[in-house]
């Protein structure tokens, strides 16, 4: 079995035992004067207020404890709580920033920037996000973000941002059949990319060989948990999006979701 080499401690820190892991909080200040700086920013662009403010503040809230929390640990021991910790930033955190509109916010810092403009690229934005989940995902690339500091901040920032992006488009209200499609692709590619890794036949994420047995798992057992999250959490967000973008383009008019998307 291997693992990783010798004298190597990730950016989260060494494996936690079970006993510890509550108290095993990742208090970077670095990482918490730049979240509590974007998020300042946020506010100051005096950008969308109402509920779309309490979304990007519940999103920020979830972005900022899926990387302080005690997970952060956990995912050095367990592929799962790494695949959970980017299905909480990607699926649930991303889209809640994204009802905020935190492009049109910057961009009332930041007059004249182009700065993610909603509604115009949901299949390119899609193919963006599939690449760097698959990329991110693959074992070499993987291993990597264990070894690098630089590496690991490289892989949050690109997946969170694709997401953000690909998230943007799907909920701008504009995005129409295009943003159908996009949903479908990611609904498709997260199903696909979920499903190889929870049958593959052999544990292929080495940086958790021997790390899964304080938790009682095999580390194909980990993975298998790991993928599980991806496939069925993965397929559920993106079917819903697809389900509302399509109901979308056979009732453009109906209040009740109009209201969501073009406010």
């Amino acid at each position: 079995m291997q693992g990783l080499p010798p004298g190597i401690i990730p950016y989260c820190g060494s494996p936690p035992a079970p006993a510890e892991l509550l108290s095993r909080w990742n208090l970077d200040p670095l990482l918490i004067g730049v979240l509590v700086a974007l998020g300042g920013l946020y506010v100051a662009g005096k950008g969308p207020g109402g509920w779309r403010r309490g979304a990007f503040a519940a999103g920020w809230l979830l972005t900022t404890l899926a990387l302080i929390s005690p997970l952060c640990p956990l995912s050095v021991s367990l592929f799962g709580a790494r695949v959970g910790q980017h299905m909480i930033l990607t699926l649930v955190a991303a889209p809640l920033v994204a009802l905020g509109r935190p492009f049109e916010t910057l961009r009332v810092i930041l007059p004249g920037a182009q700065l993610g403009r909603e509604g115009g690229r949901p299949i390119t934005a899609a193919l963006a996000f599939a690449a760097l989940v698959w990329f991110w995902h693959a074992p070499g690339p993987y291993t990597t973000t264990f070894l690098s500091t630089a590496v690991y901040w490289e892989m949050h920032i690109t997946l969170f941002g694709a997401a953000l992006w690909l998230w943007s488009e799907l909920l701008s209200g504009r995005a129409g059949a295009a943003g159908l499609g996009a949903s479908v692709i990611s609904m498709l590619q997260m199903g696909m990319l979920g499903a190889l890794i929870t049958l593959s036949p052999e544990a292929i994420y080495t940086p958790h060989a021997l790390t899964t047995a304080a938790w009682g798992l095999s580390p194909l057992e980990d993975q298998q948990l790991g993928g599980a999250l991806m496939w069925v959490p993965g397929g559920i967000a993106f079917l819903a999006a697809s389900l509302w973008l399509g109901w979308r383009l056979l009732a453009p008019r109906a209040p009740a979701w109009e209201a969501v998307g073009a406010q």
